[in-house]
């Protein structure tokens, strides 16, 4: 099994190479983040995949749905320890109802 990565003391950053990145809301269910998590690899593999074709407007979508995936996940947008529950509910379960409709 993979090592975990350090965090930081408040636990809401990861640290690796020297930097800081959000740690992914720990509020979310392991079953939901096992979802997002590869939503957002079929996001970034559509990316990729986008750059490889040369196709713009196929990269801006698949950079929306990282976008969304990373935010769901609470690694972008709003910090998710700023937020109520319902709030922070709402945003991981907005966010694989949205991904989820691309497919």
């Amino acid at each position: 099994m993979a090592k975990e990565p350090e965090r930081t003391p408040d636990g809401r950053y990861i640290v690796i190479g020297g930097r800081r990145w959000r740690a992914t809301d720990p509020a979310i269910p392991a079953e939901v983040q096992s979802q997002l998590r590869s939503l957002l690899m079929r996001a970034r593999r559509a990316v990729k995949q986008a750059l490889h074709d040369e196709d713009p407007a196929a990269e801006k979508r698949a950079r929306a749905q990282v976008q969304t995936a990373k935010v769901a996940l609470g690694e972008r947008g709003d910090p998710w320890w700023d937020q109520t529950d319902q709030e922070r509910e709402r945003r991981w379960t907005d966010g694989v109802q949205q991904l989820t409709e691309t497919e």
